[in-house]
């Protein structure tokens, strides 16, 4: 591949991976969304709840930043898990 070849690979949009499947923790969902910052995967999710019947969301944001998509998403369930068991309703109390 040539140099003018690799360089507009790096700013062709790249192929996002298909939305995750909500995750149902303590009567939550989890979306895990990372995102794709040019070889690094940062820490980010939807944290949702329907409450009274009404669908409340969280967006889930850290400066986490991992090399890969599969590391990130550990990371990304854990400090969702954590926020959930240490705000619970409170996420959206805003």
């Amino acid at each position: 591949m040539g140099f003018i070849s690799s360089l507009m690979g790096l700013f062709s949009a790249k192929e996002e991976a298909p939305a995750a499947e909500p995750l149902e923790y303590k009567g939550f969902q989890i979306v895990v969304e990372p995102r794709n910052t040019g070889g690094q995967f940062g820490v980010g999710a939807r944290i949702l709840k329907t409450v009274d019947g009404e669908l409340k969301e969280h967006v889930f944001i850290r400066a986490d930043m991992l090399p890969s998509r599969e590391s990130c998403t550990e990371v990304t369930l854990n400090k969702a898990k954590m926020t959930i068991d240490q705000l619970g309703d409170r996420l959206f109390s805003r």
